[in-house]
């Protein structure tokens, strides 16, 4: 790319997300605006269904002329949504809604990561298999919440029957896998939380009994294998 189209395109830029420019530059403004929102109502469904598509459209679009992309995938598009709604609550008045987006940007990144591989955990020992380090799964996330944004996402997708969500049933947490998410107790979260800062299983253990008493490691584990939690086993 030479200077000159550089310069041009920094200047372009510049102005369609300021206003300024030629009255021209209205038009591709209006455009590159109107498209980035259909960008984000695609990556944050749950977010539109919860303040419907006119007035997401109108946050979307107040959001796009602040943080255009740095990127050409605009599945990669809407990483700052999530902080931006939670700067600008006065803006939709729900509490809750900065936390749906930060899930659903979790699951649109998870969708989009790899698939990871077998972790290669059979035939290892008990003994063994407490001494390995895994990785969680590309993508992998965890979300936690004041609210119970696993059911305030459930009642939001298409079909759900018609309910109020008590919002006194959270905190929650989520973890985010390619295949969807489950929700965690304190035990479950600290188990998971220890093994994504890269420790022994072992040490994930004794995270998951201090964080709550009933903890069950075998039952946790389990569950996890199941949900193709873990992408790979070290020494």
């Amino acid at each position: 790319m030479t200077p000159v189209l550089r310069e041009w395109q920094a200047t372009f830029v510049a102005d369609i997300a300021s206003g300024g420019g030629e009255a021209r530059l209205a038009i591709h403004r209006h455009h590159i605006q109107r498209s980035l929102a259909k960008a984000l109502a695609t990556t944050f469904p749950t977010v539109q269904a919860l303040v419907g598509a006119d007035f997401f459209r109108q946050i979307a679009g107040v959001f796009a002329l602040q943080h255009l992309p740095t990127q050409p995938v605009l599945a990669e598009y809407g990483s700052d949504f999530a902080g931006f709604l939670a700067a600008e609550e006065a803006m939709h008045g729900l509490p809750y809604l900065a936390d749906v987006a930060r899930l659903d940007w979790a699951l649109n990144v998870a969708f989009h990561s790899p698939r990871a591989a077998e972790a290669g955990l059979v035939g290892l020992s008990p003994e063994a298999l407490l001494s390995r380090v895994l990785t969680l799964a590309p993508g992998a996330a965890l979300v936690r919440s004041r609210y119970p944004i696993d059911r305030i996402w459930t009642a939001s997708q298409p079909g759900a029957p018609d309910g109020q969500v008590d919002l006194a049933q959270g905190p929650t947490c989520l973890l985010v896998l390619p295949a969807g998410f489950v929700r965690l107790d304190e035990g479950e979260a600290a188990f998971v939380a220890s093994v994504a800062e890269g420790k022994t299983l072992e040490a994930a253990a004794v995270a998951g009994f201090t964080a709550a008493n009933g903890f069950d490691l075998s039952a946790c584990f389990a569950r996890l294998l199941i949900c193709e939690a873990f992408a790979a086993t070290q020494q």
